[in-house]
C-alpha cells in the first residue's frame, strides 16, 4: 500500500546488510520513524546526509513496521550549509541530537515544522552562526514542552549560568552575537545535553560533539 507524499527530515542512516539502509527521519505525519530502503548506485546517499528535508510516498508493508519510501526528492538542496564545513558539521551534532533524543514514534506537535524552520535559518545564515547551536538545544527543549526558565536551568548551567542568561532573554537576532569562546560555547552544549537529558529521562551522548570541540576550540 502506498500512502501520500509527505515530507520528511533526515536524521541518521543505519546500514543493514550489504545494500540496504534503515533511514531514521522525522515527518509532521509519523513524528521520528524509519524506513528500510536499498538506495540504488544512480541516488546513492546523498540524498540522505544530516537534516536534508525530503518528499516521498510511503509504502506500508502489513507484515513489518519497516516500511519503505518511493519517489524520494530533495525539497531543498541547502547549498547554505553544504557549501560551508562549520554548518555541516553543525547538522551532524543537530541531527545525532535529535535522533538519540525522540524515540520512535514520538510527535510532539509542531515539532516538525519548527525542525524545518531551524534547518532553513541555518542555511540561509551567512554570517554569526556560531552560537547556532545553543540556541537550538534550548528551542529543541521549548518544542518538546519544557521550555527552560532561568531557575530551572541553573542546576545544569552551574558555573556557566551567565553566559546561558542570554539566550533565555535574548531573541533569535541577538543571540547569535552573544560573544563566547570555543570552551564556553561547549560547556554550555554539554550542559543543555544534561538539561535534555534530565527532563527526557534518558542518557543523551552525542558522539559528533566532538566535532564541535575541535571546531569551536
Amino acid at each position: 500500500m502506498t500512502g501520500d507524499s509527505i515530507e520528511l527530515i533526515v536524521l541518521a542512516t543505519t546500514p543493514v546488510g550489504e545494500n540496504a539502509v534503515v533511514v531514521h527521519t522525522l515527518s509532521r505525519v509519523y513524528g521520528r520513524r524509519g524506513f528500510l530502503l536499498r538506495p540504488g548506485k544512480k541516488a546513492g546517499m546523498a540524498l540522505f546526509l544530516p537534516l536534508n528535508i525530503l518528499e516521498a510516498d510511503v509504502v506500508e508493508n502489513p507484515k513489518s513496521q519497516l516500511w519503505s519510501l518511493r519517489n524520494i526528492l530533495l525539497k531543498d538542496g541547502l547549498p547554505g550549509i553544504r557549501g560551508n564545513l562549520y554548518k555541516n558539521s553543525m547538522t551532524l551534532f543537530l541531527s545525532e541530537v535529535l535522533f538519540r533524543t525522540l524515540r520512535d514514534g514520538a510527535n510532539e506537535d509542531g515539532l516538525f515544522d519548527w525542525c524545518v524552520g531551524s534547518i532553513l535559518t541555518l542555511n540561509a545564515l551567512e554570517a554569526d552562526f556560531s552560537n547556532f547551536h545553543i540556541r537550538f538545544l534550548l528551542e529543541l527543549a521549548g518544542a518538546l514542552g519544557f521550555r527552560p526558565s532561568f531557575q530551572d536551568i541553573a542546576p545544569f548551567a552551574r558555573e556557566h549560568l551567565q553566559e546561558l542568561k542570554p539566550f533565555l532573554e535574548l531573541d533569535f537576532g541577538p543571540s547569535m552575537l552573544v560573544p563566547l569562546n570555543g570552551a564556553s560555547r561547549n560547556a554550555l552544549c554539554e550542559c543543555l545535553l544534561q538539561y535534555l537529558s534530565y527532563h527526557t529521562e534518558q542518557s543523551i551522548q552525542v558522539k559528533s560533539l566532538a566535532v564541535l570541540r575541535d571546531l569551536y576550540r
